[in-house]
């Protein structure tokens, strides 16, 4: 019998969740939409303050992993506990974040003990917030340049880090965090 997923140890998952660079789907922003409706269909509506369509899969044209990552922004009145469990109940795994603060949640759906399902999710629960994720992707939406920079990097790292998804995520922070600035720069200028 296969362990579970809440049983495997990172490298355990790492190994049968390798870092895998496609090239972008044009089915990426109706995958955002259903799976939006899908979770906003079993939260109360005034617990979700904003709701965005954020990484690679919102970029058009941009290699990425195959995941669609969802930012939710929650109001001060969301039960959190009670959220973890609507979505845990939704089909999505909650990941604990140790290391963030409360609410710096994380649920994944799409992974199983085969690997990964045809559609993979990544949703960022945090407070209404001036967060970097939507600044990037719409500084990768408007400088096509960058955004090939960017792909090649994954491309690189992918080879480098295809079987630990820590080590891929912090060597592209320094790409990011640098587009970011930019970004916030511009918007502040304009």
């Amino acid at each position: 019998m296969s362990k579970k997923l809440s049983e495997m140890t990172n490298e355990e998952l790492w190994q049968l969740f390798p870092i895998i660079i496609k090239e972008y789907n044009p089915e990426y922003p109706a995958w955002y939409k259903e799976e939006k409706n899908c979770i906003m269909s079993v939260l109360p509506p005034e617990w979700v303050e904003r709701i965005s369509h954020i990484g690679s899969s919102a970029v058009s044209d941009l290699p990425g992993k195959p995941t669609v990552d969802i930012l939710m922004e929650i109001s001060a009145a969301c039960d959190t506990e009670k959220l973890i469990s609507l979505l845990v109940d939704t089909g999505y795994r909650f990941s604990p974040q140790p290391t963030n603060p409360p609410p710096h949640m994380m649920f994944n759906k799409g992974y199983t003990e085969q690997g990964f399902a045809p559609r993979v999710f990544h949703l960022h629960v945090r407070y209404r917030g001036d967060w970097d994720e939507p600044y990037f992707r719409d500084y990768l939406r408007t400088h096509p340049a960058v955004a090939q920079e960017y792909a090649r990097l994954k491309l690189s790292l992918k080879t480098q880090f295809e079987h630990d998804r820590d080590a891929y995520t912090r060597a592209k922070g320094d790409f990011i965090k640098h587009h970011t600035a930019m970004a916030r720069n511009t918007q502040k200028k304009a």
